[in-house]
């Protein structure tokens, strides 16, 4: 499976995952994928030319498969446009391998809990990630501000961040230094 598309989003910000998941199912969203852990990295050559250019190469590892996307520059739009090109991986760890070969390094990890439901034209995601619970829209702008005012919410709560960015605000409101957006195990 290999995807070519424009991908268009936003974020929401939930006060707790439960609230994000009543909120969904209140809106009569149909569950697609139940709830996994989501372990991404983000590769970038030695000088950083990808953040460069504004683009992004990642590589996904969940329970069921794993992906590598590309995902360009950031459009300005009020929801979050970019292009992505997208395929399955048989083996990451060895593609991880075979783009460190090929002069790429990880320069951020991150990991989150999704669980996804179908909207009318928007895929929907609960995210749980280290810094909150956030819900996910990915769709046509008109199924994105449908879904949104489904769930109660408007275009002024939009976020169209990406989770790194999150995850470094967050750090500077706490005074701590933003290394990898992991779940503590201890």
């Amino acid at each position: 499976m290999m995807a070519a598309m424009l991908e268009r989003e936003v974020k929401l910000r939930f006060d707790s995952p439960e609230a994000a998941r009543a909120a969904v199912r209140g809106a009569g969203a149909s569950p697609l994928r139940g709830r996994r852990l989501q372990a991404d990295v983000l590769l970038d050559t030695t000088e950083g030319s990808l953040r460069d250019r504004r683009c992004a190469l990642r590589v996904r590892v969940e329970s069921e498969q794993s992906l590598v996307t590309f995902k360009g520059p950031v459009q300005p739009s009020r929801t979050k446009v970019r292009h992505e090109i997208e395929t399955l991986v048989g083996d990451a760890p060895l593609l991880l391998r075979i783009l460190e070969e090929l002069g790429f390094r990880v320069w951020f990890r991150y990991e989150k809990y999704r669980e996804e439901f179908q909207l009318p034209g928007v895929v929907v995601a609960v995210d749980e990630t280290p810094v909150g619970a956030f819900v996910e829209l990915e769709g046509s702008d008109h199924g994105i501000d449908a879904a949104a005012r489904a769930l109660g919410l408007g275009p002024e709560h939009y976020l169209i961040d990406s989770y790194r960015s999150l995850f470094v605000q967050h750090c500077q409101r706490h005074g701590r230094p933003a290394t990898d957006m992991l779940f503590d195990r201890s």
